[in-house]
């Protein structure tokens, strides 16, 4: 089967979901069995699946424009039809970027807990299994911003330095809580770009492998961050709580990096500025963040005080949560 298989429409926005229930008791070697399964089974190729030699389409766009950072300020109502469209072809560009960068620091824990697990067992393969499909992706957001002819949005040194710094966290809860993080953003964000008809063709190609395949990795996570915190004494669950917290808050303001607004004529200060400002920031985020954070708190990762204040800081909280 390949993607082009699956019909662009609203029902496919919730292609390949699994229910995993935050309270009940989990059996990771049979669940890794099912999605083993499910990956040799649904397996995609961006190299065939896209379509990489044609050119860009006229008047097609690269983000949904109600996403795009500043819609809604007054810098939005100043820039012309042609600067707001660069602005998305930047922040998707950013947004690739920093996807890049936190799947290979996925794939690093991953790596970390096959190398501590049974070797051979079904957890342990899915790990593996895992990896691949990070690689792939990783690869394929790499083609898509090379086609966009903008360089890709590093991310500042001391960021760099501190992410080096997570791969000496104790795996567990938080880990697999951070892999949601960023996951369920993104694929939030993908399930409705994907069937938007004004967004660049190979654009919405790349949303929907990267949203089939991601189905198994969040099912795993939300598995994992299940079965840890289950398992683990209250001293521990709350400083796995508090730290996936305070990763939160340093993750959000990463996907847009500031120097996509001088790109386009835009003081970096003042991009963002109106973008920290908008009501439509919020939206945004409560938007991509709202089923990870449903999750979290039936898992039982928003209890405490210091967690809670943590995540009101992100501002990503439904409002009835909040």
């Amino acid at each position: 089967m390949t993607v082009q298989d699956v019909q662009m429409n609203p029902d496919f926005s919730k292609e390949g979901m699994a229910r995993v229930n935050g309270r009940k008791p989990v059996d990771m070697e049979r669940s890794a069995g099912r999605l083993l399964r499910s990956s040799a089974e649904k397996f995609y190729d961006a190299e065939i699946d896209i379509d990489w030699e044609s050119p860009w389409e006229e008047g097609k766009c690269f983000l949904p424009e109600h996403r795009v950072s500043l819609y809604g300020t007054r810098l939005w109502d100043k820039m012309t039809e042609e600067q707001r469209r660069e602005l998305g072809r930047h922040e998707i560009v950013s947004i690739l970027s920093f996807g890049i960068y936190a799947e290979n620091l996925l794939s690093s824990a991953l790596l970390r807990m096959s190398a501590k697990g049974a070797l051979t067992d079904q957890k342990s393969l899915y790990a593996l299994t895992e990896i691949g499909d990070e690689s792939r992706h990783s690869t394929m957001f790499a083609r898509l911003i090379n086609k966009t002819g903008v360089p890709p949005y590093k991310l500042p040194k001391g960021f760099l330095s501190f992410a080096k710094i997570l791969h000496f966290v104790p795996l567990g809860p938080s880990v697999s809580g951070a892999t949601l993080l960023i996951e369920e953003i993104l694929d939030r964000a993908q399930r409705e770009a994907m069937n938007d008809p004004s967004m660049q063709p190979q654009l919405r190609q790349l949303m929907k492998i990267h949203v089939l395949e991601e189905a198994r990795h969040i099912t795993f996570a939300r598995l994992e961050m299940i079965e840890g915190m289950q398992r683990r004494r209250k001293a521990t669950r709350a400083w796995h709580r508090g730290v996936l917290a305070v990763i939160a808050n340093l993750a959000y303001p990463l996907l847009i990096n500031p120097k996509v607004y001088p790109a386009v004529g835009i003081s970096r200060w003042r991009g963002v500025w109106a973008q920290q400002t908008s009501p439509n920031y919020r939206t945004n985020l409560q938007f991509m963040s709202e089923p990870m954070i449903r999750f979290f708190h039936e898992a039982g990762m928003l209890e405490g005080k210091f967690t809670m204040a943590m995540w009101r800081a992100t501002r990503s909280l439904p409002d009835d949560l909040r």
